[in-house]
């Protein structure tokens, strides 16, 4: 087992935690996060991508069957919203804890011509208008949403 941490931070790997049903694996987690409520969101990337577990790992619901590309980040706001960066998808989502859709911002047909090129670290060339491979969210206190699109872009 691994143990990590000292004083009242000691963090010990369990890794039999999380109960999913049969025949379910997590393929590939991009990210996680926790709600106001205690529940775990794990965003993954394979035939599930949001699962939902409470906090002893108990399964609670799954959602987000072929609504994305790639899914790479996950945050969860002050209200429980839950906004999902989509990189390969070019987008930013935002949805109700079980799954209902609230808002996006898809730039999936028009990503922006920044010169990027697949698997080429130096081609960012310019920034440009949203988004091209966006990575994560985050929300300021005065509800102003910030997303890094790093991958194929250079902005904030």
């Amino acid at each position: 087992m691994i143990t990590t941490g000292s004083g009242e931070f000691v963090y010990r790997e369990r890794k039999a935690w999380g109960k999913l049903p049969e025949g379910w694996q997590f393929d590939e987690v991009a990210d996680v996060a926790v709600d106001s409520h205690d529940r775990l969101f794990v965003l993954a990337r394979g035939d599930h991508p949001v699962v939902i577990l409470d906090r002893e790992g108990t399964y609670m619901g799954a959602w987000g069957e072929g609504r994305f590309v790639r899914p790479h980040g996950l945050h969860i706001g002050p209200d429980d919203t839950v906004y999902i960066v989509d990189d390969k998808g070019h987008a930013v989502h935002r949805y109700t804890a079980s799954g209902e859709p609230l808002m996006s911002i898809d730039c999936r047909d028009n990503p922006s011509k920044t010169g990027y090129i697949l698997n080429r670290q130096d081609t960012v060339l310019i920034g440009g208008g949203p988004f091209n491979r966006p990575t994560g969210v985050a929300l300021a206190a005065d509800g102003g949403l910030y997303v890094s699109d790093g991958y194929g872009n250079a902005r904030i």
